[in-house]
């Protein structure tokens, strides 16, 4: 509530980010705390009381006491651990169609759809930012903002390779193929992240389209950015402002350009990285959706679920909290190992 706090947005915003990271520690030490005065006064009934009932009465209640503080020591060495420097940041999901064209658009159809209801039903915001769609309105390559509270937390470990396996309708022979489509997850980085030289960058501008790459804009509002040294390009042409879609394709650019130094940094400390249950292979397949046996199976911690129609409706949380919960314990057991 200082007033140098609250008249300064930037500021404000990162103390209130700070103060939410810190809420959870607090309601868990204060729980702690019960749990600790409740042992002290029921050893000191146990002692001083001489009435059996009462007696057994304070033994319960040390008991539930102290089951509720061993399972409040955990959660507390969870929340103590130290937390990804991305987390609360907004993220671009891109989507990408690898193996078995048809196939693969349409599964990356279907996953942008799941994703995309999965935000809704987080109260996230999204924005399509980039996308090329099939003549028959599949997903060729889509990148998605999503904005709103601790975002990347939410969906970090959804990045790499998602592998389908099913019957298409196209198959006379009711053979199973396999296609794949590879998943990134981007956090949204500030200037102060990711410097960009103007000598390092080639910017052009093209005629946009609309929605699905049809009907071509005469006007020249696309905005193309080569970034020479890395050889990444940036196509960005869904706005009618040619300023606005060259904000959204540096935007784009920083964050590509800052997710290749964490996988760098990924890989030259595999032993300490904070992120614990992938090696950091963009080729590595992380999840299989196997729809003639209604399974999905994630390879990381080795678990499946069934109902596949409701989690590709966007019914994520109970994979989200296992992969969250898998790291979590993983970063434990290497902090209690060092």
């Amino acid at each position: 509530m200082d007033p140098a706090v609250l008249s300064d947005n930037k500021k404000a915003s990162q103390t209130g980010k700070e103060l939410s990271g810190l809420r959870e520690l607090y309601e868990l030490a204060q729980e702690y705390k019960k749990y600790e005065k409740q042992i002290s006064e029921s050893k000191e009934m146990m002692k001083a009381e001489s009435d059996l009932d009462m007696i057994e009465m304070a033994r319960e209640q040390l008991k539930d006491a102290e089951k509720n503080i061993a399972g409040l020591d955990e959660q507390i060495k969870i929340a103590l651990l130290p937390n990804d420097p991305n987390d609360d940041k907004n993220i671009y999901l891109e989507i990408r169609p690898a193996a078995w064209w048809d196939e693969a658009w349409l599964f990356a159809t279907e996953l942008l759809k799941m994703y995309l209801a999965y935000a809704m039903k987080k109260w996230r915001k999204t924005e399509i930012v980039e996308q090329q769609m099939s003549d028959i309105g599949w997903v060729k390559f889509v990148m998605v903002k999503i904005s709103g509270e601790r975002v990347y937390s939410l969906m970090k470990f959804e990045s790499w390779v998602h592998r389908v396996q099913r019957i298409p309708d196209t198959e006379s022979q009711w053979r199973v193929h396999t296609s794949t489509v590879t998943v990134a997850i981007m956090p949204e980085v500030d200037d102060v992240e990711i410097k960009i030289d103007p000598k390092d960058i080639t910017i052009d501008t093209y005629a946009a389209s609309s929605a699905g790459w049809q009907n071509a804009n005469k006007n020249q509002t696309g905005v193309r950015i080569h970034h020479n040294p890395t050889g990444l390009i940036v196509n960005i042409g869904d706005s009618k402002s040619q300023l606005q879609n060259k904000e959204k394709a540096f935007a784009v650019l920083k964050a590509r350009l800052y997710q290749m130094e964490q996988d760098k940094k990924m890989e030259e400390e595999k032993t300490t990285r904070g992120n614990q249950i992938w090696n950091g292979d963009r080729s590595e397949k992380i999840r299989t959706y196997n729809f003639p046996q209604d399974r999905i199976t994630d390879h990381r911690i080795h678990q499946s679920w069934s109902n596949l129609p409701s989690i590709m409706a966007g019914n994520l949380d109970d994979i989200m909290e296992k992969m969250v919960l898998e790291n979590q314990t993983k970063l434990l057991e290497a902090s209690m190992g060092s």
